[in-house]
């Protein structure tokens, strides 16, 4: 474990979330989760489409109360200290909307607004995400009026404003070009290099084998397995993260 990883900056602890469903009725979609992040670490939730990531993110973010456990983030609990929680990360999930008729200028500083930063703190941290994630050909264009890389990227900005130490990312780059994705994925770089703590959930092999310090292969709601990919690779005798997935949830590669 590197210097910097002295202690975790999150904490997930035994999280569950159980949902009624009428025709399924109990369904665990995350079942005893527990992982510890750092600051300067890109931690990957690596499973495929109704794994339980996103349900593990939002219980972490305090979108969702967890059904059992609890998740402690920068020492704050995600169920004693929610406005903590919130404050010392920045979430950015599929679904998160922008209004289309504002400008993504101010979109950002309506979410800047919202953390409670004073003006000339929202606009020092906006000069500074307008030259990091090259906002600066659209940043006074409508929401609305916006390309599917350039929504992503208003929504990152107004996920940073005001510049928490955990970011969680529930894929960020989905959907995007190779050009929009590949300026997101020098932020996250960046954004590490600082010494923030990254969530970053994904069900593309190849990102998260790029991206990643450590990895925890989730699967029908629990985690199977975490380690450093080099680790992984040995302990699963596999060249690559795919085989690696594969054997881990019992298919052979």
């Amino acid at each position: 474990m590197t210097e910097y990883m002295s202690a975790p900056i999150l904490k997930a602890i035994n999280l569950e979330k159980t949902f009624q469903d009428k025709k399924k009725g109990k369904v665990e979609a995350v079942r005893d989760v527990s992982f510890e992040a750092y600051g300067g670490e890109i931690f990957g939730l690596l499973g495929p489409n109704g794994a339980g990531k996103t349900t593990a993110m939002r219980m972490l973010a305090t979108i969702l109360t967890p059904s059992g456990g609890t998740a402690e983030v920068n020492g704050f609990d995600i169920i004693q200290n929610p406005d903590g929680v919130r404050k010392s990360l920045g979430f950015l999930s599929g679904d998160t909307g922008l209004y289309a008729r504002l400008s993504a200028k101010e979109m950002i500083i309506y979410f800047g607004k919202l953390y409670g930063m004073k003006q000339e703190q929202i606009d020092q941290r906006l000069q500074t995400l307008i030259i990091e994630l090259e906002l600066g050909s659209f940043i006074d264009r409508r929401c609305g009026k916006l390309s599917t890389g350039q929504k992503q990227k208003v929504s990152i900005a107004r996920t940073v404003i005001h510049d928490p130490p955990v970011l969680i990312l529930d894929e960020p780059s989905s959907g995007l070009d190779v050009l929009a994705s590949r300026n997101i994925i020098r932020f996250i770089n960046t954004a590490r290099e600082r010494g923030n703590c990254i969530i970053l959930s994904s069900h593309d092999m190849g990102e998260v084998e790029r991206l990643c310090d450590r990895i925890a292969i989730i699967f029908n709601g629990e985690i199977i397995t975490i380690g450093a990919k080099q680790d992984l690779y040995d302990n699963y005798q596999a060249d690559n993260m795919e085989e690696v997935f594969l054997k881990a949830i019992g298919v052979e590669a």
